[in-house]
């Protein structure tokens, strides 16, 4: 195709809303002329459904419950008042919280005030409002901010080291929906611990986020913790950023949560948009669809130029894989749905990657994220009339060329600034993009039982490895290998398990599981307590 044909393609296919100041661009995506207007039914229905789920229908039928995250920026638009109050309450809740720290009205057992956030959360009660401080946050804002989002004792240890000294002027949010959470409530009980550990009162010190009457709420209520924000069942963890999950972090950093959510309310009513060519939640999702032949077939590369918005891969990586990776459609068809994200930053990453997608395997499309302005104040002349933010712009219209040259299919989505508006703006779009490509390929992507699988199995090696170390207590006379063991209790066919706990516990020097030397190849290590 010649420049004069993509120049045409992109003034046909550009998409400009300046109510949100976007503009997306699909023309070097490599559809048909004729795709768009095929597809228009099937996008009209998406957009239908879309619309009654807005309007409460029940989302995810596992759980009978609705799926409501964007009432969270247009209360009013809830199916009740009683859910309207409540969104509006916890926004107040949120506003009125974060003033008190900020204020020294709400401080710590001792000192004059908290200085530093903690928030202890697991997937998208994490990476919410890790992308929003990355993002948003800057040395002038209010407040320092430090996450826990694994039950990985190392890194628990590090993130409590690096702010040890200051544990008493730390403010810790935990975020759990349903407070069973294990990640989260094992690097809760580490952090109480920590704070026990310097004659501090741990209940002084945190702020819970959880649903109503859940096992994190009895418990802050009992030990009357500083507060108890709510979040409720038609949230879902990936969806919750513009809920009290990444509202309150965001508020304690000095963000504009009001901006946030006007931008997401924003970007909410601009694709709701029946008009396809208006719609860029539309139009992108119908490019997903293009790209992996509604299956998938292709990765989605997500290519953003603005170091603030670095971890938005890693964000969009659960939105999207966690919502659309489904063995079963609606109707109970095996069908293995998907699409796979990954990314980083350009053009830091073009020295990782590019070189594939150039030249490689073209197995992906690209999108391409854009701010245009990168600094508020003046630029220096690095070379004769070229700036710092010149070069990061000819990068990336330069790698996009380059793609378009070897056939390799992209999406370019243009910020004009990024602030908190446009913020809340991009992370509504992503989340409408998922769902109408849900409704596309007829997936529900507001369940995850894959998810639940994994944690039933990890409770179930759990309740093997009690049995393991009962074991080797009640018989302390001697050695065992994992056959034997495995023998003992009845269960020769958990055998490599058994050796893996074994092996695990006998790293650690305070469990008391020693592990007799090394064994030749093929044979089974020793263990004793």
């Amino acid at each position: 195709m010649n420049r004069l044909e993509l120049w045409n393609r992109y003034r046909q296919h550009l998409c400009r809303v300046d109510s949100i100041g976007l503009s997306l661009d699909i023309s070097r995506m490599m559809f048909d002329d004729g795709f768009i207007e095929t597809m228009q039914p099937r996008m009209i229905e998406a957009l239908t459904a879309m619309d009654a789920l807005e309007g409460g229908a029940i989302a995810n039928p596992d759980e009978n419950r609705m799926v409501g995250h964007y009432w969270l920026r247009t209360p009013e638009r809830a199916p009740d008042q009683a859910i309207t109050r409540e969104i509006q309450q916890s926004i107040e809740t949120v506003r009125t919280l974060a003033r008190e720290v900020h204020d020294g009205v709400v401080k710590p057992e001792r000192g004059e005030g908290f200085f530093i956030v903690l928030l202890i959360g697991i997937g998208g009660s994490a990476l919410g409002p890790q992308l929003l401080a990355d993002a948003l946050g800057s040395s002038d804002d209010p407040m320092l901010i430090r996450f826990l989002d694994n039950t990985d004792p190392g890194g628990i240890d590090r993130t409590i080291a690096e702010i040890d000294d200051n544990l008493e002027a730390t403010l810790t949010i935990v975020v759990s929906k349903s407070g069973g959470t294990k990640e989260t409530r094992n690097a809760m009980l580490e952090v109480a611990d920590a704070y026990r550990k310097r004659g501090l009162d741990f209940a002084r010190h945190v702020v819970a986020i959880t649903q109503d009457g859940s096992a994190l709420h009895t418990l802050a209520v009992k030990d009357n913790w500083l507060r108890t924000v709510p979040i409720w069942d038609w949230v879902g963890g990936r969806t919750s950023v513009t809920s009290a999950v990444g509202l309150l972090p965001a508020a304690l950093l000095g963000v504009d949560i009001d901006a946030l959510l006007a931008g997401a309310q924003a970007c909410d009513e601009a694709t709701r948009n029946h008009d396809i060519a208006r719609n860029p939640a539309a139009l992108m999702a119908m490019m997903w669809h293009h790209a992996g032949g509604g299956h998938g077939d292709r990765s989605l590369v997500v290519l953003p130029y603005c170091d603030r918005l670095a971890l938005l891969g890693k964000y969009l990586q659960q939105l999207v894989m966690e919502s659309l990776g489904k063995q079963h459609d609606r109707g109970g068809a095996v069908v293995h749905q998907g699409l796979t994200v990954y990314g980083n930053k350009g053009s830091t990453d073009q020295h990782a990657y590019v070189q594939q997608l150039r030249d490689g395997r073209n197995d992906f499309f690209a999108t391409f994220i854009e701010v245009l302005r990168l600094r508020e104040g003046p630029s220096i002349e690095v070379e004769p009339g070229i700036t710092t933010g010149d070069y990061l712009f000819g990068l990336l219209r330069g790698t996009r060329e380059a793609l378009t040259e070897a056939g390799r299919p992209s999406i370019t989505l243009t910020l004009d600034k990024l602030d908190a508006g446009s913020m809340g703006a991009l992370i509504a779009l992503f989340e409408r993009t998922v769902g109408l490509y849900a409704e596309l390929i007829n997936v529900n992507a507001y369940h995850q039982p894959g998810v639940e699988a994994g944690k039933k199995a990890a409770a179930g090696i759990l309740d093997q490895q009690a049995s393991v170390m009962k074991h080797l207590r009640d018989h302390k006379d001697r050695s065992w290998t994992a056959e034997a063991i495995a023998d003992a209790l009845g269960s020769p066919e958990a055998v490599e398990m058994i050796e893996h706990i074994l092996v695990h516990l006998s790293a650690d020097p305070s469990r008391g599981i020693a592990r007799e030397g090394s064994q030749p190849s093929g044979s089974s290590h020793r263990f004793n307590e």
